[in-house]
Parts: C-alpha cells; sequence; structure tokens
C-alpha cells in the first residue's frame, strides 16, 4: 500500500500573544511543532493523539496547508503541496476534506444548500451537482433532511452534514479536528460507524484529531503519540489496543 500522506521534517512556530511577555519585556517565538516526519497510507484511519498543547491540530493544519510550514515538505498523493503556487494549492486542496469541531455550517442555508456550495466552489459540473449532493447525504442517512436547515438539527446532525460537504468533492483525504468532542458517546458511536463506512466505501485516507482515546481505539489503524510539539512514536492499534512503548505514550493510553 502506497503512502498517500507523507511529512518530510516539517515545523511550525508562533509568535507568543503580546500581552505574554518574557522577563526581557519582549514577546517570544514558541514553537508548536517540532521537526515531525511521518507517513500515512493510502486508506488508512490515522489518528493525532496527545495532551492540550501537544501540537495535534497545527499538525493537522499542516497537511492542508491551512498553516504552512516554516519548513519541511508536505507531499499529498505524491505532489509536494509547499512548492505549489497559490492558484494550485487551492485546486489540490480540492482532494482534501475537512470536518472542524464546530460544524462550519451555513446558518441560512438548508442541509442540501450546504453540501452543494462546495461542489459550487471546488468547480464541480452544475449538472451533476444534484446527483451528488444526494449521494452525500445517503451517505450520511440525511435525505430526509435536505430542505432543514442547522438550526432544526441536532449536533450529531450538523456534524453529518459537515461530513457530507467534506466527501462531496470525491477527496482523496479526510481531515477531522475533534469531531466528536461536542457529540454525546451514543451519537459518537454512530458518527465513528459513519467515518468507518466512508473509509470502507470510498477508500478514503482519514487524518482525525482527538483527546478522547475510546476515539482512537475504536476507529483508527494507527496514531502518532505527540508531546510538547515532538512526535514520540507511531503506535499500531490492534483489537482495540493502542501498543505505546515510550513512558508518555503509555501513560497517555492508561489515562483514558
Amino acid at each position: 500500500m502506497s503512502d498517500m500522506i507523507v511529512l518530510n521534517d516539517v515545523t511550525k512556530s508562533f509568535m507568543s500573544d503580546r500581552s505574554i511577555k518574557g522577563a526581557d519585556g519582549k514577546a517570544h517565538w514558541f514553537t508548536a511543532v517540532e521537526p515531525t516526519s511521518l507517513a500515512i497510507k493510502q486508506g488508512e484511519i490515522f489518528g493525532l493523539m496527545g495532551y492540550s498543547g501537544a501540537g495535534k491540530s497545527t499538525l493537522l493544519r499542516l497537511i492542508n496547508m491551512l498553516e504552512r510550514p516554516d519548513s519541511g515538505e508536505v507531499i499529498i498523493d505524491g505532489v509536494d503541496l509547499t512548492q505549489l503556487s497559490a492558484s494550485d494549492l487551492r485546486i489540490a486542496r480540492h482532494n482534501i476534506g475537512m470536518i472542524f469541531q464546530q460544524f462550519n455550517l451555513m446558518s441560512n442555508r438548508t442541509v442540501y444548500d450546504n453540501v452543494a456550495f462546495n461542489l459550487t466552489v471546488s468547480g464541480y459540473p452544475s449538472r451533476d451537482i444534484n446527483k451528488r449532493v444526494m449521494q452525500c447525504l445517503e451517505i450520511v442517512d440525511l435525505i430526509d433532511r435536505a430542505g432543514h436547515f442547522p438550526a432544526q438539527l441536532s449536533g450529531g446532525q450538523m456534524q453529518r452534514v459537515g461530513i457530507a460537504r467534506a466527501i462531496a468533492p470525491s477527496p482523496k483525504v479526510l481531515l477531522a479536528d475533534e469531531p466528536t468532542s461536542a457529540l454525546d458517546p451514543a451519537t459518537t458511536r454512530s458518527l465513528l460507524t459513519c467515518l468507518r463506512d466512508i473509509n470502507e466505501q470510498l477508500g478514503v485516507t482519514i487524518v482525525i484529531v482527538t483527546h478522547e482515546m475510546s476515539v482512537i481505539r475504536r476507529l483508527c489503524h494507527r496514531a502518532a503519540l505527540l508531546h510538547q510539539g515532538q512526535l514520540l512514536e507511531v503506535a499500531p492499534i490492534h483489537d482495540g489496543l493502542i501498543q505505546a512503548t515510550t513512558p508518555i505514550g503509555k501513560a497517555l493510553v492508561v489515562e483514558d
């Protein structure tokens, strides 16, 4: 199985809040992601886990270049995104779907229109949009909610709309940033089943950030264990067990 996502020594630093200054009275830079190399297989469900501030979400945002790395390479399906022009990067992002923690739906548009909008901006043929929207709503079991507005949906249903919107342009990669953090346990289980079905049926490579180890155990094939911006290890997952070997990795698993 070939690699779909390859990170080669990517790094990312940010300037600290100017209101929080060091002993010298100046704002300082902090490193969110230390030099990190990682390879994720085509069709894999891969987790990013660690304590708060470990760099999970920043690393995820480096994959689709929502954050540009200070150094290193971000290669998706053989293409180094760091070398693309702004216009070519916009096109390349059509192959990368994104699921957000807070749903990010347009409140004044129906479920149907939220999904259709993503197809329109990605240049999908207008004559095929209706068929594709209904296909995606069927995948997430929301055809009967096509005419509803987000305010009329439960949290789980809104997240399913987010998934339908993300997969509509048929991306090769699906990135999910804490997609279950606002959901109850039963809805979380249902959503994980939906993501697993999408992975198996469509072959989409999924990368998920979560602080919930139960999500990693139920969904992922492997997981990167991160701590203070450093990649500690990549742990395989067998029969729901995260096989961590480093002390911090073992602590993460035990504390769940």
